[in-house]
């Protein structure tokens, strides 16, 4: 039986990493309940008047959605490493940058691609206008991506650890500012009926830079890490 190419082994990695979280969707449901609890304690922090919710909403939605992306880092490659598929994977004649890449993706679609889709039920909590909601749709698909990207990084980096959770936050949260700024001022120029076309296309260009990067990165953090 031949071995599979890059791209079969692309797409049997991302569906071993996507079977693997529904047979665990606690670890799904955790970043989408974290973000309706802060969520439900955002008004009663703020007051429940409409336009106060409202000014503060984009960068409040976006705070949020960064923190759940954070909360989900750590284990993207912590049960691989346990049971010895991660040093297996690193032995495979397959590029490790097909590999991070594939971490990433299956990172991002079990945690960004929720948040950005739910995203617009918890934006009408906060009174956000309607109009805004799809720039804050579009910001969160690019941005979260970039997110899960920036946080395979620090993943890799501390996989060795026991406790590497806080680590990966000191390593990996002054990367995620500029992803922070970009994407709270996208919604917030939908908000104030400014174009948000050059928000979405500066966010469009680091999720590129990020995928021709990041991988790369993460490919010698696991190997660093291993070699530990």
């Amino acid at each position: 039986m031949n071995a599979p190419g890059t791209a079969g082994f692309f797409l049997r990695l991302l569906r071993r990493q996507l079977v693997l979280a529904l047979r665990r969707p606690i670890e799904i449901i955790n970043p989408l309940l974290f973000f309706a609890i802060v969520m439900a304690l955002f008004p009663l922090g703020l007051g429940p008047a409409p336009d106060t919710l409202a000014a503060f909403a984009p960068g409040v939605l976006w705070i949020i959605a960064l923190l759940a992306c954070l909360l989900t880092s750590e284990s993207v490659f912590r049960g691989d490493f346990e049971d010895g598929s991660l040093e297996q994977l690193l032995l495979s004649p397959q590029p490790l940058y097909f590999s991070a890449l594939t971490y990433s993706t299956a990172h991002w679609l079990t945690t960004g691609l929720l948040l950005a889709l739910v995203s617009p039920v918890f934006a009408l909590m906060l009174n956000l206008p309607a109009s805004a909601i799809p720039a804050l749709a579009a910001s969160l698909f690019l941005g979260t991506g970039i997110l899960s990207l920036i946080g395979c990084i620090g993943a890799a980096l501390t996989v060795g650890l026991k406790r590497g959770g806080m680590l990966i936050s000191l390593l990996v949260l002054p990367l995620y500012v500029p992803v922070l700024i970009f994407g709270s001022a996208a919604v917030r120029g939908a908000v104030e009926g400014i174009p948000v076309a050059p928000y979405l296309a500066i966010l469009g260009a680091m999720l590129s830079l990020g995928i021709a990067l990041a991988p790369l990165a993460v490919a010698a953090g696991l190997r660093i890490s291993l070699d530990a």
